[in-house]
């Protein structure tokens, strides 16, 4: 379906779905609106009124959410927030609850299916509620006799698996911290990262199975707990016909050899809403990973109203989203289980043995939301894919899409494949405030290159250099309101100097968050790319993503980066765009042309780059976004070791064409 709509600036949107005429009766969030009205008396006929009101009674919105899912609260909060500075807001007072108490469900849950785990290492394995709840109690019985109690860090060097899910909800459900990281991360890595923390519990595999691939991972796994030295225990997780690592095994963490009876039932530590949930760690692409700790209260309620109202999810339903343990993703993905949905785990190579894996997998786990990143998306359209057509993916009634901008030729190609009833939800968010900021829901319609509008809840704005509100240009993505799961602080940081130096420092009391975005007048808008990575070419600002749009979509162009080295006194600087050629050969002089041309007519003159380079591969992080700003750096001269972490990249060695190229630079003084 498509329509035209006039906005801002001049231009058409075009509409590629619109609500369903039934939206109202058949979504979570048309419930969530007769139960504001039912409940609260609030009537809200269009989603504008609906979203003003989430930001600007922050009070009334998150106790509707509280009330509406039915958190459990241990003892009752005294108001819903104490402060509204940022940073330092103070949410839900007095209260204590804990997160895993919340993800395993109701009695009634029981028998139906809280997990379906898929993996390239091992035989799929399906858990109930029942069985997981039963898992969960065996563990945190383990955890405790190994002296694992209140703010103690249990860290996981796991993969994607059950075992990992049950570690979590048992080290949570003691108030204990959760960190996890994936093991294709070498052991230096994971030590920056872990180290920080000073973890009392290491959980580890000795390796897994990547595609037809095994990789052995136990030398790795013994580094790590040498690198540690406040580790008191390591926990071995036995993985396929990999062996566990040398230290308690998790077999016999869950069965002592006792009966079973004799094993302490299930119980849940009463924690304050901001007792640490879990610490996240940021891409460590621009130096040391910044330990993001998440509370138990934050998270869980954002979590409850993102997956019911925007990801429309409730009990009985399903989402596939592939994700690994290190993204924050993962921890959106457990956080269906609050909702009593049920949630695919994948493990190994997500395009083994090729692109159709994942709608494969979509046919015969039957998802209501499958979740994909931008560069999947593309992938599958450049490959001529028709999943639509060769598999049954009925099952699905919502697509979500994150990671990088998406194409418009991405949203169309989605809509051609699985049709108009489908809501394609495109979203940008972070692992730092660990949700969407901007998302689309069933109330709102699609439009063709853009991301629907704000989340309920976030109140996301496009501010200019002076810290005013812009419509129709590009500008910082900033939060001008606290969401309550915004980061209690950093670890190790007491004085919270590190987080207000990351959010605050910009616009003092409003939240940056280093995205460049355009709003349009219907509210839809457009991430361009990170804020630092911006291209300012003789005062005309374009974001990259921008840029990505025309190049991407020339043939014989299979991927490209593009890097602004700014001229110090002001004058136009140095445009770089590095090309990935589809048939892996020379850049011709006639493609060549085609970009200078394509860039000339559809950005700007000023925008056609000073060079063009071929390259074999584009570095990009683990989860899709390319690595603009440490690529950027190394073109400056700085030390690679110190720009970027080879295991935050989903190819290390795509790093080294612009690490000799910066050599060469030195040694030459032009590109050549």
């Amino acid at each position: 379906m498509t329509e035209n709509d006039l906005r801002d600036d001049g231009e058409h949107l075009e509409q590629l779905t619109r609500p369903a005429p039934d939206v109202r009766s058949t979504s979570v969030l048309g419930r969530y609106l007769d139960w504001l009205k039912a409940e609260r008396g609030l009537d809200f006929d269009a989603w504008p009124a609906l979203w003003r009101w989430s930001v600007d009674d922050l009070e009334g919105f998150w106790s509707s959410i509280w009330d509406f899912s039915g958190v459990k609260a241990h003892s009752p909060y005294q108001k819903v927030l104490d402060s509204r500075d940022m940073p330092g807001a103070q949410w839900f007072p007095g209260a204590t609850l804990n997160y895993a108490e919340h993800a395993l469900g109701l009695a009634e849950d029981a028998d139906h299916t809280a997990v379906i785990a898929h993996s390239q290492t091992r035989p799929p394995v399906e858990l109930t509620f029942g069985q997981l709840t039963d898992q969960v109690r065996r563990a945190r019985a383990g955890l405790r006799r190994l002296g694992v109690g209140r703010g103690d860090r249990v860290v996981a060097y796991l993969p994607n698996i059950p075992e990992t899910l049950v570690a979590y909800l048992a080290t949570v459900s003691l108030g204990a911290v959760w960190a996890s990281c994936a093991p294709e991360f070498g052991a230096p890595s994971v030590i920056d990262r872990f180290g920080q923390i000073e973890p009392k519990v290491l959980l580890a595999v000795g390796g897994y199975r990547y595609g037809d691939k095994d990789v052995d991972r136990r030398e790795q796994a013994s580094a790590i707990a040498a690198g540690l030295p406040t580790l008191e225990h390591v926990i071995g997780v036995a993985y396929g016909h990999f062996a566990a690592p040398a230290g308690t095994d998790w077999d016999r963490l869950l069965d002592p050899g006792v009966p079973s009876t004799e094993i302490e039932k299930l119980a849940f530590e009463a924690v304050p809403f901001d007792h640490p949930l879990s610490v996240l760690f940021t891409s460590g692409t621009t130096g040391q990973p910044k330990p993001i700790v998440h509370g138990h209260g934050g998270v869980l309620l954002e979590h409850l109203k993102n997956h019911a109202l925007h990801w429309d999810l409730a009990a009985g339903d399903r989402l596939l989203w592939f994700t690994t343990t290190t993204w924050m993703m993962w921890n959106a993905l457990v956080s269906a289980l609050l909702v009593r949905a049920s949630i695919v785990m994948i493990d190994g190579n997500p395009q083994f043995p090729d692109l159709t894996a994942q709608w494969r997998l979509a046919e015969e786990t039957r998802p209501t939301l499958m979740g994909m990143s931008s560069g999947f998306v593309m992938a599958c359209r450049r490959e001529g894919l028709s999943p639509g057509k060769d598999f049954d993916l009925s099952s699905i009634r919502q697509v979500g899409a994150v990671g990088s901008p998406l194409p418009a030729e991405g949203y169309r190609w989605i809509n051609e494949q699985l049709g108009d009833d489908v809501l394609l939800n495109v979203g940008s968010g972070g692992t730092d405030v660990c949700t969407g900021l901007v998302q689309g829901n069933p109330l709102l319609p699609v439009w063709v290159g853009e991301i629907s509008g704000a989340s309920l809840g976030a109140d996301v704005r496009a501010f200019d250099e002076v810290g005013h509100a812009v419509v129709g240009e590009l500008g910082e993505l900033v939060i001008t309101t606290p969401m309550p799961s915004m980061p209690v602080g950093f670890w190790g940081d007491p004085d919270g100097s590190r987080y207000r130096a990351a959010y605050f420092d910009t616009y003092p009391g409003v939240w940056r968050h280093g995205d460049w975005i355009r709003f349009t007048d219907v509210g839809s808008c457009v991430i361009t790319g990170r804020s630092d990575a911006t291209l300012n070419r003789g005062g005309v600002r374009l974001g990259t993503a921008e840029f990505y749009r025309v190049v991407e979509e020339i043939d014989g162009v299979a991927d490209s980066l593009v890097i602004h080295l700014e001229d110090p006194a002001g004058g136009m600087g140095e445009l770089l765009l590095f090309v990935v050629t589809s048939d892996g050969g020379p850049l011709t002089d006639a493609l060549r042309r085609e970009l200078n041309n394509a860039l000339r007519t559809k950005l700007s003159p000023r925008h056609v780059p000073d060079s063009i380079v071929r390259v074999a591969r584009v570095p990009h992080t683990r989860t899709g976004k390319k690595l603009e700003l440490p690529v950027k750096r190394i073109l400056r001269g700085e030390n690679p070791d110190t720009v970027a972490d080879r295991d935050a990249l989903a190819d290390a060695g795509a790093i080294d064409a612009f690490i000799a190229l910066s050599r060469a630079r030195a040694a030459e003084g032009n590109l050549q």
